[in-house]
């Protein structure tokens, strides 16, 4: 009978790297977790961070538009002067001190009163011209005069923060100066998509009017001359001017209702800058 051989021995070399491949894998593995782990706990962070930096800007954003909302009730009830940010607090129910944190003065809330202002006239008549921009450039401008009106009778009380009495004690800030030119920069657009050639038969400007006439048709209505510059200024003061008076009640017993007499006008003011027919 052959003898057995004996029986054979796991060689080191294998045992060792199955045990090496074993560890490794396992240590893999739990790498993996850990990486797995710490990578979701991280993108959990950064979206909840994320969340909460949204839900708190979206909660300032709110109550920041409650705040105004009660100083522009506040500006038809009492005017500019009588507003106070105490008032406000009260009447929103909170701490004099957390509106503080919105506005630091009444200053500041009355500049962001004042740019709102601005801006929502300033797109009434952007609108209202814009959706002639295919049209002759002279329903342009009365479509926006009459854009302009419309506003300010909508809004009066907004309307004479900005065009009304100064507000003792308040001096607009540099960041004001943007939202108050867009309804002249819609009037300089128009005349210059007219392309008017100097007025006719009118007199040379004098010098320090000249030199304002080239500084505004420079600034919103490149390449119109000086004159019909200057006559645009005196047509936008007309505009703004009509506008006061009526709101103000000073067309009572001539010229009121106004209707007629501010549509007559706005032709009459398209004539005089030299908008043709």
């Amino acid at each position: 009978m052959a003898a057995k051989r004996p029986a054979r021995q796991p060689d080191q070399r294998t045992a060792v790297g199955q045990a090496g491949r074993t560890a490794v894998g396992q240590a893999g593995q739990t790498a993996g977790t850990r990486a797995g782990q710490t990578a979701g706990t991280r993108a959990g962070q950064t979206a909840g961070t994320r969340a909460g930096r949204t839900a708190r800007e979206r909660a300032r954003a709110e109550l920041t538009s409650e705040i105004k909302a009660e100083a522009r009730r506040q500006l038809a009830a009492g005017g500019a002067q009588q507003l106070s940010l105490r008032a406000v607090a009260r009447e929103l129910g909170m701490v004099s001190s957390a509106v503080y944190r919105y506005f630091p003065s009444r200053d500041d809330l009355l500049t962001a009163l004042i740019i709102d202002a601005y801006d929502a006239l300033g797109e009434a008549a952007e609108a209202a011209a814009g959706r002639l921009r295919q049209t002759a450039v002279r329903a342009r401008w009365t479509a926006a005069c009459h854009a302009v009106r419309d506003w300010a009778k909508a809004h009066p009380h907004e309307y004479a923060l900005i065009y009304g009495s100064p507000v003792p004690g308040y001096q607009a800030p540099q960041e004001t100066i943007g939202p108050a030119g867009r309804v002249p920069a819609v009037i300089g657009g128009t005349l210059a998509a007219a392309r008017l050639p100097e007025a006719a038969g009118s007199e040379p400007l004098p010098g320090l009017l000249a030199e304002q006439a080239r500084v505004v048709a420079a600034a919103i209505a490149p390449g119109v001359p000086g004159p019909v510059a200057a006559r645009a200024l005196i047509a936008w003061t007309q505009l703004f001017g009509m506008i006061s008076f009526e709101l103000f009640g000073q067309l009572v017993g001539s010229a009121d209702p106004s209707d007629d007499f501010f549509g007559y006008a706005v032709q009459q003011m398209a004539d005089f800058v030299g908008l043709p027919r």
